[in-house]
């Protein structure tokens, strides 16, 4: 009995964690540089978030023949927060107190619903 994976149910998972990575230094990155100049930051971010992009459309398009669209952006909200976690800890040392991981698996409980049936 061979095990075969679906690659359109691996790909879309693997591709927006890696976006999300992009995502999350475009959004967050700069946090660590608050003498840059704004502009400089803006421009910065912009050029980061392109390469999300060229992540994220192809995760959906490859995973729309297996996911519906409420479970592609239900995983990916789920999957932002994990990455802002572990980029909040570890990039802007910023610790996550209990009430963030209460409040996140809540989010993630009810990302659970959209899954089921």
């Amino acid at each position: 009995m061979s095990f075969a994976i679906n690659p359109a149910y691996v790909w879309p998972v693997l591709l927006l964690l890696a976006s999300n990575v992009f995502m999350t230094f475009a959004w967050y990155g700069h946090l660590k540089f608050t003498s840059s100049p704004l502009y400089i930051v803006i421009v910065a971010s912009w050029g980061i978030a392109f390469f999300e992009y060229w992540l994220a459309v192809p995760a959906n398009r490859i995973g729309h023949s297996v996911y519906s669209a409420a479970q592609l952006k239900t995983m990916q909200e789920v999957i932002t927060l994990t990455i802002f976690v572990l980029f909040s800890v570890f990039w802007l040392k910023e610790p996550i107190g209990s009430h963030q991981f209460i409040g996140f698996a809540l989010i993630a409980l009810g990302a659970s619903f959209i899954f089921k049936g």
